[in-house]
């Protein structure tokens, strides 16, 4: 299956619901008060936001009002136009080598399956990679990440439960050096009921590669489970503040009908999301596609 279809049918839930949604909204009548009001509750029911919706709405006025639009079909083609736009603004540069992917995140939003995916996914691209269990606090994280691991059949440096994350990312990092390793990905801890100490962690971590590979180009990723929707804003606000996000994993999304909340991820922060989940095997991690995630919603 190609990536197109891939990324349809992982995201059929979010197309189900806003296709539902539209098509009593894009009938063909004349464009009214009624039309834009319709539309918004469209819009802000599949998790868009409102402050997102006001900008896609004020666009979208401003669009059909220069191009003289009369009819509300005829409008469509043009909020496809305006989702992809806010989608592109947050485009990231391609990624490059040597890379340091730090991945965060709080506890239960598929991290480690994640870590796993995206170490599958670079192996797959011709990439040395190895990775680094930094989750040195969560019982047992660092044998489900070397699961995953053995099954995308590349290397991880870990230590014992309560082991200094700084110290294990360190020892990953020579060994990194010392192989020629092309990507190295970093898990961290996902708890948040301290949060002072883990995001004083993420800063201790971000130093340490900081330091030992100045030439490594650096990212810092958030994965995001797409099924709460509009409630991962707040994650992604705190943990930017803390390390300054540079990319977004998008986990889970063909399990909810809440894929618009990217839309306002976009709008808000301006950080790229860079890859999405699709499904539960090993390479049902994308890279994430503007125009195609639109297409496959409308």
């Amino acid at each position: 299956m190609g990536f197109f279809a891939r990324l349809f049918s992982g995201n059929n839930k979010t197309k189900m619901s806003f296709a539902e949604k539209l098509k009593y909204v894009f009938t063909g009548s004349e464009i009214t008060e009624d039309f834009y009001d319709e539309l918004e509750f469209a819009l802000i029911s599949s998790d868009i936001g409102s402050k997102t919706t006001t900008l896609i709405l004020d666009e979208l006025r401003d669009q059909i009002k220069d191009k003289k639009i009369k009819q509300t079909d005829k409008a469509k083609e043009l909020l496809k136009d305006i989702m992809k736009d806010i989608l592109k603004k947050a485009e990231g540069e391609d990624l490059g080598f040597p890379l340091v992917l730090m991945v965060v995140g709080v506890n239960g939003v598929g991290k480690t399956t994640a870590i796993g995916k995206l170490a599958n996914y670079f192996r797959t691209k011709g990439k040395n990679v190895l990775i680094a269990a930094g989750d040195t606090f969560r019982a047992a994280a660092s044998d489900q990440l070397e699961v995953w691991a053995e099954r995308a059949k590349v290397k991880i440096v870990k230590s014992s439960e309560g082991s200094d994350p700084g110290a294990v990312v360190f020892d990953a990092i020579s060994s990194a050096k010392a192989k020629n390793v092309d990507c190295l990905i970093i898990d961290t801890a996902g708890r948040l009921h301290n949060k002072t100490n883990l995001m004083e962690e993420l800063k201790k971590i971000s130093r340490i590669v900081e330091r030992e590979m100045p030439n490594a180009e650096f990212h810092k990723a958030i994965v995001v489970d797409a099924t709460t929707g509009q409630n991962a804003l707040s994650q992604v606000e705190q943990f930017n503040e803390a390390v300054g996000l540079s990319d977004l994993v998008i986990t889970k999304l063909d399990g909810t009908a809440k894929g618009g909340f990217l839309l306002s991820l976009a709008n808000e922060f301006n950080i790229p999301v860079r890859f999405v989940g699709v499904g539960e095997t090993i390479d049902d991690l994308l890279p994430f596609n503007a125009d195609e995630f639109v297409d496959s919603i409308i």
